[in-house]
């Protein structure tokens, strides 16, 4: 799957239900793995970049805008769900607005931050 991380250009990162894709990663090692989840995302796709991340951090968020996206990453995180389940992990999320800037226009975004439940 091709995963764009933040400042760099697209690499490969092998996950389960890997596929080529449309969403990006930024990773920073001071915070938790931020996914930018488009309407074209492959929800599959998404979920095993969840699952590594949830295995490898403890927790991720991921950022929406628009129904079409929004969908596509909870379907993406109903799936996680599924991949990190037999390793014991029972994933939950907290939904969140924000308020972003693209391309130079407000918008709302939802953000969901997903980690194991407690």
């Amino acid at each position: 799957m091709m995963v764009k991380r933040e400042g760099q250009s697209a690499v490969n990162d092998e996950r389960e239900g890997a596929m080529s894709d449309s969403f990006s990663a930024s990773n920073s090692s001071s915070g938790p793995a931020l996914f930018k989840v488009a309407s074209t995302s492959n929800p599959a796709s998404v979920a095993g970049a969840i699952a590594g991340t949830i295995r490898e951090r403890g927790r991720c968020e991921m950022q929406a805008i628009g129904a079409g996206a929004i969908n596509q990453a909870v379907k993406a995180i109903a799936i996680a769900r599924g991949y990190v389940a037999p390793s014991g992990i029972d994933l939950v999320f907290v939904p969140a607005f924000l308020d972003i800037e693209v391309a130079g226009e407000e918008r709302t975004a939802l953000k969901f931050v997903i980690e194991p439940r407690r």
